[in-house]
């Protein structure tokens, strides 16, 4: 059986959350964060090497990366849910949001929570990376415009993969500028799927 290895207040929510959506049976092992220190426990490094999280593993695989977790899940266990069709036009669209969550939306985001902990001596980096945060979200915000999922207007597992981008982007900066990523977090925080994750995984700091 599949096995979701969770680290608390971590992406790997979004994994659980996927496999609510879907109805899998699942094991999950909790990790807990070091209390003073945040970080993941050694505990993940008998898992993987890189003793991160989120991580999976499902019979002779272990699977790393929320993006290719959440595809290798969808591909294995979807039956046809949570993805468009591949060769169409909503497939490709699919596709370039899953990359972006990780490969540009998120790098922002955690430059500003890595240069907030070092106070005055951060102060100069900031401008460059609130303009790049109203870019990134700002983008987001502009593609939620009259539609309330992200690829051809269908709730998708794109839109788990995103999900983690304004909830920490909230946290972060705010969204008092960006309302339709503001009314997407509430669409999400209010499925059912949603809240079964919630309540399995344990508390989550980033959205309840």
């Amino acid at each position: 059986m599949l096995t979701v290895h969770h680290l608390n207040n971590s992406r790997s929510q979004r994994v659980l959350w996927l496999l609510e959506e879907l109805g899998v049976e699942y094991d999950i092992r909790n990790y807990e964060r070091d209390k003073e220190t945040n970080l993941a426990p050694p505990e993940l490094l008998d898992i993987h090497p890189l003793g991160k999280s989120p991580v999976i593993t499902d019979g002779e695989f272990t699977i790393i990366e929320s993006g290719a977790i959440i595809d290798y899940i969808v591909r294995h266990y979807g039956a046809g849910r949570l993805a468009p069709v591949p060769g169409t036009p909503a497939y490709e669209d699919y596709l370039q949001w899953m990359h972006y969550a990780e490969g540009s939306a998120t790098l922002p985001l955690m430059l500003k929570m890595y240069t907030g902990r070092l106070g005055e001596g951060g102060e100069p980096l900031q401008p460059r990376i609130n303009s790049e945060l109203d870019n990134h979200l700002g983008f987001m915000n502009h593609a939620l415009d009259n539609q309330d999922w992200f690829v051809a207007n269908e709730f998708s597992a794109a839109d788990i993969q995103l999900s983690f981008v304004p909830q920490i982007g909230k946290l972060l900066y705010g969204l008092d500028n960006f309302p339709n990523l503001n009314a997407f977090l509430e669409r999400i925080h209010a499925r059912d799927a949603y809240r079964r994750a919630i309540a399995r995984g344990g508390p989550y700091a980033f959205g309840n």
